[in-house]
């Protein structure tokens, strides 16, 4: 069974929930960005990267802006499911940008990154990757992954939402439109493409934002729901 959720941040509660427990053999849950366990080495970050990658079920996540893209992309790129991914550790997946994977005949398309809003602060403390914002080749690569499929796939994983839907949970919040390149990338993508469903984290809720678009959060959902 695949499952997705939402931000992890790094936080310690979310590994020994009860949401977890659903997890079985053989499952696979994928994160939505901004996974956090990958950081700055500390005694904590070793102890759930092995936790994690010594599971029965895999662990996979697509980058969001507060990561350490240093150690992420000095991580073994390997070929997973149609896909490439950095093998983290044991059966924790970092699932590389503009990637189709398949998964017991399931079709999904993965594209991490984002632009964070304190990038200024973080600068300044050393604890900012310009990586963070796709590059034009990966967004191109993205693209002609899609081509290669007549446009057409299962699902869209991403952290960050497309345009429009970022849009109106701003505005529904009473917040600033803060949008970048990223949501205007996806925006295009959507147009273009037929898919069932699209779940990103960035907003930080668990809710159906429209029919086929749902932010997650802390929940562990299936795929498909």
């Amino acid at each position: 069974m695949i499952y997705v959720t939402g931000d992890m941040h790094g936080a310690e509660d979310r590994l020994y929930g009860k949401e977890w427990r659903k997890l079985k053999a053989g499952d696979i849950l994928i994160v939505c960005g901004d996974f956090g366990y990958i950081w700055n080495g500390g005694r904590f970050e070793k102890e759930a990267v092995e936790y994690l990658g010594s599971r029965k079920f895999t662990v996979c996540f697509v980058d969001g802006t507060h990561e350490n893209f240093d150690k992420i992309n000095a991580c073994r790129e390997t070929y997973w499911k149609g896909g490439m991914v950095h093998r983290i550790h044991g059966n924790l997946l970092h699932l590389m940008r503009g990637q189709i994977f398949s998964i017991d005949g399931t079709s999904i398309f993965t594209f991490g990154g984002g632009e964070s809003t304190d990038k200024d602060i973080r600068a300044e403390q050393g604890l900012y990757w310009k990586e963070e914002l796709p590059t034009p080749r990966e967004m191109a690569e993205g693209a002609a992954k899609l081509d290669e499929v007549g446009c057409e796939v299962d699902y869209i994983i991403t952290h960050e939402p497309p345009k429009r839907v970022k849009s109106a949970m701003l505005l529904r919040g009473g917040e600033v439109d803060r949008l970048n390149k990223l949501n205007g990338y996806f925006e295009e993508i959507e147009a273009g493409c037929s898919f069932k469903k699209w779940y990103f984290g960035a907003m930080h809720e668990d809710r159906a934002v429209t029919p086929i678009h749902t932010c997650v959060f802390n929940k562990i959902i299936p795929l498909g729901e």
